[in-house]
């Protein structure tokens, strides 16, 4: 037997093993070829990391290498292989996938532009020959891509004041007093525009003002006691314009500083030690502690709207939900314990993406989450779920319908290759046909999608249950197929519920898609410094993520939303949603073009 042979490890096949069905046939095969395609590739990878430790024994000295020493090649050092990948096998039923356009793309029209124009001087327009000017007949346009560096600045608010010189003028003391014998009243000067006059300078010696005996001083006369100052006018003083409110109360950052901040921190995973030295470099020293205090400011600002999209996620028809761990760091002790992160994706109706954080793996994050949803629930088969499936007594019925994961389901069949070929691929090719049906009717309606399931998925469904069923009782008991057949017909009312509705999906791919965002940033940022700060996060990861699903620059949504939120009532709040500010920046960008000529 060769080292490349395709069915080394299989059992006898018989023709009474294989399915019946033509369709289930064809996917049979096409799995097959993708899981020998698959093995040529390790074979080739085994054969070449053998090649060079026969070359490092017995191959010629100069050829022979220390295995201390770091390898020159990624490929070497990963184990990978680096000869050409076999051709994929032909699939004539397969969809086929749109062609990425390659090389140079037109540069987008939403970039600014900066023209310059690379002119002659004055001195060389001269024609040598003739003597008269060269007359400019055209240029030739070219475009480049170029990057400013991202920066701080200051701002500076000087906010004017105003007064009315009338309105505001004070009434002096020698205004208010009678002239004396042999002096002569003289009228107040009339004031002059600037600053507020001042009162006259007292006398040499001070008399105590508002007694009510007036004091003497060796026998002089007694002096009237000095009068109260006037207020000025109403509306004497006015203000151009107020300084408008900040996101953080007499805080140094902008909306502009916070929104990179966040931006830079949940959407492009970089942590605040490195932001710290980003800041520095640019500057000015922002040292960590005070960049998260920020982001918790943050999270402070934007916890109206984050709970106006928690409401909104709870008025969904289905809801998409998943976990992930992320290790939390105790304040005192400074131990790490496993805290979760849970994330709850509303439907099209309701497209919002909203986190949850708790310190540990248990059932209460979702039923305190979800104590007030009615609908489906799309999640994996998590035992916390459970309570919540439970009917209600006194109505005999569920609030919370199970809708389980069939990629979950199908990975453990992939899984059990190794140990079971003939079964797994067998169950792999119940579930290719299953999901080329839910291809065929991604672009459709609801009802025409429901229909579909119906009349096609529900029989090939019906078949696979009866291929478990009867496979169960031949697998051995702790086998991976018999684990991967026990998941499936343990959960398989929930499996098949997708078939029920046509705006329920196959499988949970959309939750967990967004667990990829937390294993990436937890690669860089590793701990969550205390539940309050696990809190931030969950609210901040949650408008970020939503940016990210509805196609929104997250950077321009957050500016402008810490910039109008303070001043935002809060009955008008849900005009600052991702989906509403989405739609009032493309109705306003539309306005001026269709206006144009």
């Amino acid at each position: 037997m060769s080292l490349a042979d395709p069915t080394a490890g299989l059992p006898p096949t018989t023709a009474e093993q294989l399915p019946d069905d033509a369709a289930t046939l064809k996917r049979m095969i096409l799995e097959l070829l993708a899981s020998l395609h698959q093995r040529d590739r390790d074979i080739e990878g085994y054969r070449h990391r053998i090649d060079l430790l026969l070359r490092r024994l017995y191959g010629p000295r100069g050829e022979r290498f220390d295995p201390n020493q770091l390898l020159l090649f990624a490929e070497m050092a990963a184990g990978q292989d680096t000869a050409p990948a076999p051709a994929e096998p032909p699939a004539t039923d397969r969809p086929r996938r749109r062609c990425r356009p390659h090389g140079r793309r037109r540069l987008p029209d939403n970039l600014p532009r900066e023209p310059r124009h690379h002119e002659l001087p004055e001195a060389e327009r001269t024609c040598p020959a003739c003597g008269q000017m060269r007359v400019d007949i055209g240029t030739d346009r070219s475009e480049q891509l170029d990057y400013r560096p991202a920066s701080l600045f200051v701002v500076e608010h000087f906010v004017h004041k105003y007064v009315c010189p009338c309105c505001s003028k004070q009434r002096s003391p020698t205004s208010e007093q009678p002239a004396h014998a042999g002096q002569e009243s003289k009228p107040m000067p009339a004031p002059q525009p600037g600053p507020r006059p001042s009162l006259p300078s007292a006398p040499a010696t001070p008399e105590p003002v508002g007694t009510d005996q007036p004091a003497t001083d060796h026998g002089q006369r007694p002096s009237a006691p000095l009068p109260a100052r006037r207020p000025p006018e109403p509306d004497a003083v006015v203000i151009a314009a107020p300084r408008p409110a900040m996101p953080i109360a007499k805080g140094l950052p902008g909306p502009g500083l916070l929104a990179h901040l966040m931006v830079s921190k949940y959407t492009d995973h970089m942590p605040l030690h490195r932001l710290q030295r980003a800041y520095e470099r640019q500057g000015y020293f922002l040292h960590r502690s005070t960049l998260c205090d920020w982001l918790g400011a943050c999270a402070d600002l934007l916890r109206p709207l984050y709970d106006l999209m928690v409401g909104a996620v709870l008025q969904s028809r289905v809801i998409h939900t998943d976990d992930t761990p992320v290790k939390l760091q105790e304040l005192v002790t400074h131990r790490l314990s496993t805290a979760r992160l849970w994330a709850y994706l509303g439907d099209a109706a309701h497209p919002y993406n909203v986190f949850d954080f708790t310190v540990n793996h248990k059932r209460d994050g979702p039923q305190r989450f979800l104590t007030n949803y009615h609908g489906y629930l799309q999640a994996d088969a998590f035992s916390g779920y459970d309570g919540l499936y439970l009917p209600d007594p006194r109505t005999a019925q569920a609030r919370i319908i199970e809708v389980a994961c069939n990629a979950h389901a199908r990975r453990k069949f992939y899984e059990a290759r190794g140990s079971d070929a003939l079964r797994s691929h067998q169950a792999l090719a119940y579930y290719r046909q299953l999901y080329e049906l839910e291809r065929a009717a991604k672009e459709v309606s609801d009802a025409q999608r429901l229909q579909m399931r119906q009349d096609l998925a529900v029989p090939i469904l019906g078949q696979f249950h009866a291929w478990l069923t009867a496979q169960r009782p031949e697998v051995l008991p702790k086998s991976p197929m018999a684990e991967a057949i026990g998941y499936t017909l343990n959960n398989w009312a929930a499996l098949g519920r997708y078939t029920e509705a046509g705006f329920l999906a196959i499988d949970n791919n959309p939750a967990e898609r967004e667990m990829k965002r937390i294993a990436i940033g937890r690669k860089n940022w590793l701990t969550v410094g205390s539940p309050r700060r696990g809190q931030t996060a969950a609210v901040l990861i949650s408008f970020t993520s939503t940016c990210q699903r509805l196609g929104v620059e997250p950077w321009a949504y957050l500016q402008d939303v810490l910039t109008r939120l303070p001043m935002t009532p809060a009955v008008e709040l849900a005009a600052l949603l991702s989906d509403h500010w989405q739609v009032a920046s493309q109705a306003q960008t539309a306005t001026p073009s269709s206006s144009a000529p």
